[in-house]
């Protein structure tokens, strides 16, 4: 299990990241090349298995042992007005996931997931962003190694969700202050707020910008300052899966922010992820552009809790099911096109 002793042992992780293995690589375009197939014919599906193949290290690549988590936190900058909801719909919500009746426990079922949820001191809100830092020292690293403690190295797909009234709010901060652009670049709607609740949300991120982009000196920092503690359990369960080579499929706008500062520090961070679909929160298309990920769907979904990974994962397994279950040519006495 991956953890991170001290603040600055999480910095360190980010030099000397793992590399895709180039020799499964090889051999699975070389497999993909003897299927009876045109060559490029099942398109991107051919890219994901690939993909997969790199990063398990193997030719034939599997997605039978895929692991997904929600992660729960409070947020004092919702105290702002910046969301549609009440911060007790967060815990209502953790006990609706724990009974297994939210959009993510069906969906996690359909793609056969094993889900797990970890709520962090709903009681205790994280810090006003726009007047102080989000979390303590001690917190963003608890936070950052309960992420990294859901990934078992043998893990065949990842992906993280997360739940939490007003997160919207430090996921943009986060990416503005990984990208530029400005607090209304990447101010959205979020749950559904009115033309006031992006006007207060704006002036939230503006004002924790200007608090604390001169210290947001490391991804450390940036996540401690402007993030929150469901926001770092997904950053350090992302980098977990990257020191352990297990492949992420990533969610929605927040999930996607919380490794904004990673990439902003590294832009070969997300080498290890395919991006699930592109929500309809506003900053996402930006967000994922600046990762250079394509997604593989559009599906106007803004939900999160990992929702949109959920669904993807079936892609993934069509995919690897034709790269694993087709015949070649030679086995199907097929002539290959010359």
């Amino acid at each position: 299990m991956i953890e991170f002793a001290e603040p600055a042992a999480f910095v360190a992780a980010l030099c000397g990241l793992p590399s895709p293995d180039a020799a499964a690589l090889s051999a699975a375009r070389e497999r993909q090349g003897q299927l009876t197939k045109p060559a490029g014919s099942l398109g991107r599906l051919e890219d994901i298995a690939v993909f997969m193949a790199g990063w398990q290290g193997t030719s034939r690549p599997a997605a039978d042992r895929i692991r997904a988590a929600v992660f729960a936190g409070n947020h004092g900058v919702a105290a702002r007005g910046v969301s549609a909801f009440p911060v007790e719909v967060t815990a209502q919500m953790v006990a609706n996931f724990r009974a297994g009746g939210a959009a993510i426990n069906a969906l996690a079922r359909s793609c056969g997931a094993e889900l797990s949820v970890i709520a962090f001191d709903l009681e205790r809100p994280t810090g006003d962003i726009a007047v102080e830092p989000a979390m303590s020292e001690a917190d963003c690293l608890a936070a950052l190694n309960a992420g990294a403690a859901v990934v078992a190295a043998d893990t065949d797909l990842l992906f993280v969700g997360e739940m939490g009234i007003g997160n919207t709010t430090p996921a943009a901060a986060l990416c503005a202050q990984a990208f530029g652009g400005g607090a209304a670049g990447w101010c959205g709607r979020g749950s559904g707020i009115d033309d006031g609740g992006v006007l207060r949300k704006t002036d939230a991120v503006a004002r924790a910008l200007a608090l604390h982009t001169p210290q947001c000196t490391t991804p450390f920092e940036s996540l401690r300052r402007l993030g929150g503690r469901e926001i770092a359990a997904m950053a350090g369960a992302i980098l977990a899966a990257r020191m352990l080579r297990v492949p992420v499929l990533l969610d929605g706008f927040i999930a996607c922010a919380a490794i904004a500062p990673l990439v902003a520090a590294d832009p070969a961070f997300a080498d290890h992820c395919l991006a699930a679909h592109c929500s309809a929160e506003g900053g996402h298309a930006r967000l994922l552009d600046h990762f250079g990920l394509d997604p593989l769907l559009r599906l106007n979904m803004r939900l999160g809790e990992g929702t949109g990974a959920a669904v993807a994962v079936h892609l993934v397994r069509a995919a690897l099911g034709a790269h694993n279950e087709m015949a070649t040519f030679a086995e199907a006495a097929v002539t290959a096109a010359l």
